[in-house]
């Protein structure tokens, strides 16, 4: 069962060899007398890479809970519930976990020599039991689930221009003068034809005409320093541009409800005492921050 998920979640069986640090043709021999022990076909193999039968992926998600099981029996019997060891994964937003979390995880890391972690970048929201996740660090309103979430604290959205950009075309004064502006958008983020905001108690979503659209936060911002034209952003990301001078916040009375930000854990048995030191950790620290963002 490892071999398979290995086989999988690294996508091909070369990769899992080594990852795994086994020769080829024993990962591959493995997989072959698993599928012919359950009589049925788990992986469509090509020159390229792996994809999973319908059979193969309702048993690869029943491998992952099992190997779970014991992997939380193995941990127990060692220790690890009673002293800070083993290995976390944690993943966050890639600007957010480089300016802020990466600092804590390695000042983690020193604190507590017998623990590792795994920190995944990325602005793809994870599925923190399939991916064998141990928290996520989320940017977001929080639907109901079985997920448990401390909050550190709120992000606004910012628009923002450069002190040049506003001294040759005006600053807007409310949402609506955006129309007669220059607008840089980042499209895996925000609608590129319309933002929203809070007009009299109700959120309503302005028009607005993108200029320029890119694919990251960072170079929204570039742009918008460079006098390109204004940009919505997370207040985090702008707080160091903001101090500098080289942008400005308008439209701050009409700013949509702020976005929460917690750390996310599943509540599935009892928590390990690694995970629950890095959140003892990392809380006070990220709200610190917050707190420091906010004055």
């Amino acid at each position: 069962m490892a071999v398979l998920v290995a086989a999988v979640e690294a996508g091909s069986l070369s990769a899992a060899s080594r990852r795994l640090g086994t020769p080829l043709a024993t990962v591959s021999r493995k997989v072959s007398e698993l599928e012919a022990h359950l009589k049925t076909r788990l992986l469509n193999r090509s020159s390229r890479k792996l994809s999973l039968t319908d059979a193969g992926a309702a048993y690869v998600a029943a491998c992952k809970r099992i190997l779970d099981d014991v992997s939380e029996a193995e941990r127990d019997a060692s220790g690890e519930y009673s002293s800070p060891k083993g290995s976390l994964i944690v993943t966050a937003p890639i600007f957010f976990g480089r300016l802020h979390v990466l600092p804590i995880v390695v000042a983690f890391l020193k604190a507590y020599p017998d623990i590792d972690i795994r920190l995944v970048l990325t602005d793809v929201v994870a599925n923190l039991l399939e991916q064998n996740v141990d928290l996520a660090v989320r940017i977001a309103m929080l639907p109901d689930s079985s997920l448990v979430a401390t909050r550190v604290g709120s992000i606004r959205r910012v628009v923002c221009a450069s002190p040049a950009y506003l001294a040759a075309h005006g600053t807007p004064k409310v949402p609506d003068d955006l129309s007669a502006h220059d607008c840089i958008v980042r499209d895996s983020q925000f609608v590129a034809s319309a933002w929203s905001f809070t007009t009299g108690g109700s959120e309503t979503a302005v028009p607005i005409r993108a200029r320029l659209t890119v694919n990251t936060a960072e170079t929204t911002i570039d742009a918008a320093v460079a006098g390109l034209g204004v940009t919505r952003a997370f207040s985090y990301q702008i707080a160091d541009a903001v101090r500098a001078g080289s942008l400005i916040a308008v439209l701050e009375e009409f700013e949509p409800e702020p976005f929460p930000v917690s750390l996310v854990y599943t509540a599935q048995g009892p928590l390990p005492i690694k995970l629950r030191g890095f959140i003892d950790f990392a809380a006070p620290r990220l709200k610190a921050t917050f707190a420091a963002m906010a004055s």
